[in-house]
């Protein structure tokens, strides 16, 4: 009879941590799946605020090249102006227009130097998304 019962103690001890193996293996897998669903989501809203960025960056680049260009046509009417009538007053407000397009120019170089740089992360961000799928279907796989 004790065998018996050790034997019923050992198998109902067996059945218990299956039990208890499969249902962390279940929670596991739960907060797996939702780890991933919140990634994605994250990805997505990252994915399109730096869109947005990258739209209202080259939008901002476009206006400062256009502005650049208005100021290099005015400075050069100017200077033919000057060449005309050598006025104090005329002189004065080239040099003004003058320093707005070196403040111009210096602004845009920024701008350009900003729109690398959130290139270069949107290029990280797609690359890692891209290898974490990757890793993830590898995983799933297996």
């Amino acid at each position: 009879m004790e065998s018996k019962e050790t034997q019923f103690e050992s198998s109902s001890e067996e059945k218990s941590v299956s039990v208890h193996e499969t249902e962390n293996q279940s929670e596991n897998e739960s907060q797996r799946l939702q780890s991933e669903a919140l990634a994605k989501a994250l990805s997505s809203t990252l994915t399109t605020v730096i869109k947005e960025f990258d739209s209202k960056a080259q939008q901002t680049s476009t206006s400062q090249d256009h502005l650049s260009q208005s100021l290099d046509r005015l400075t050069r009417e100017l200077d033919k102006l000057l060449e005309d009538a050598p006025l104090p007053f005329i002189m004065q407000h080239a040099a003004k227009i003058s320093v707005v397009r070196k403040r111009v120019s210096s602004l845009n170089s920024v701008l350009k130097s900003v729109q690398r740089r959130l290139d270069n992360i949107d290029r990280m961000l797609s690359v890692g998304i891209s290898h974490q799928h990757q890793h993830q279907q590898h995983a799933l796989n297996m």
